[in-house]
């Protein structure tokens, strides 16, 4: 028996596609698959965050609707996938809260931070909050001490790594349920390349399908462009960061500094890559996609657009009476995106890479 009604839907398509095994070379979502003789809750949860919904299988398979087989594996590994962020997230209370309306608690979120961040602001520089600064004033922390933001966005962070980590653990003890393995250095490394050049969203070499049966690498563009402009934003904070505390140079930095080059460029991917990922979800067929987390999945790729939008936002206007005000909304959506980042699309990620650590361990010791 089953916990929910999309895992048995999944059992039954992995039974049927066991026997045919026709779209085994499409992706590790099959050759996963034909390593076991049956499913368990944690092994269809396991292969559903393996699959990266290209739609190749459905294109490809000879059992989709009107046959009486109806097999649909994206959109079942959609949901099953979906569900499986709140199975297998830390605390278990959380695991209701982004269902439908991810998108709204983000902004409020967001919003409520901000409102923090002017108070504070307001109650420390009263008369600083709306007049132009130059660089050399340090005008960030003539607002805000450092000390004060550097403590808020340290707490913030380590509640949602320990949330992340404890919801990681929890999928990867489910994901053993009927196959352990001895993961081993290499795997981590295998996992990496694969994650980085997300080679899965090839579709087997013909790429995504989108809103006609030709694939495109679109989706795959898009999720690079927002995957490394977000690495490029967390390098340009690290790089500040030692900046600050090893060699004493306080923000703002001029334009050509590194952390402002690296943040730039980051900022520019994760304006562009949101954008075109939301443009190719809404040409996607519907047939293939899970509409029930929707507000999940959007309110973390507008969060990363507006934490974009709001940096660059900050860096052109930050010697302007507008840099107070720039400087607390960025603050909070900032901080808002990474408190729901355990609760929201960002754990799609983790659980993926995850999972394909566990192939690349499979797939060694079954070899």
């Amino acid at each position: 028996m089953h916990t929910t009604k999309a895992l048995a839907e999944a059992n039954r398509l992995m039974t049927v596609c066991n026997s045919c095994r026709y779209c085994e070379g499409l992706c590790a979502v099959f050759p996963a698959m034909e390593m076991r003789r049956s499913f368990a809750d944690g092994d269809l949860n396991y292969l559903a965050n393996l699959c990266h919904s290209c739609g190749g299988c459905y294109i490809d398979c000879q059992f989709t609707a009107p046959h009486e087989f109806d097999v649909n594996v994206p959109r079942t590994l959609a949901i099953v996938r979906s569900e499986s962020y709140a199975a297998h997230v830390w605390p278990q209370a959380m695991s209701g809260v982004f269902r439908r309306n991810g998108l709204v608690i983000s902004l409020l979120t967001a919003a409520t931070i901000s409102a923090f961040f002017i108070g504070m602001m307001l109650v420390h520089s009263s008369g600083g909050m709306f007049r132009a600064y130059a660089d050399a004033d340090g005008s960030f922390y003539a607002l805000m001490p450092h000390n004060v933001m550097a403590g808020v966005f340290t707490a913030v962070s380590a509640v949602a790594a320990l949330a992340m980590v404890l919801s990681i653990r929890n999928f990867w003890r489910a994901a053993g349920t009927s196959l352990p393995i001895a993961m081993a250095p290499a795997d981590i490394w295998q996992a990496i390349r694969d994650a980085a050049t997300m080679r899965y969203l090839e579709g087997g070499g013909q790429g995504c399908y989108e809103d006609e049966a030709v694939g495109t690498d679109n989706r795959r563009f898009y999720h690079h462009l927002t995957f490394y402009g977000f690495m490029l934003c967390f390098a340009s904070t690290s790089v500040a960061t030692s900046y600050h505390y090893l060699l004493g140079m306080e923000a703002p930095y001029p334009w050509y500094d590194l952390p402002v080059v690296l943040g730039t460029i980051g900022g520019i991917g994760l304006l562009i890559g949101p954008v075109g990922l939301l443009l190719a979800k809404k040409k996607r067929d519907p047939m293939v996609q899970d509409d029930s987390f929707r507000g999940m999945e959007v309110g973390f790729i507008v969060m990363l657009f507006l934490t974009s939008l709001t940096g660059l936002a900050l860096m052109l206007m930050r010697e302007t009476a507008a840099m107070g005000v720039l400087l607390a909304l960025h603050l909070g959506i900032v901080a808002a995106l990474f408190l729901t980042m355990p609760y929201g699309k960002f754990m799609h990620g983790l659980y993926r890479f995850t999972a394909l650590v566990r192939y690349s361990a499979e797939r060694r010791l079954h070899m």
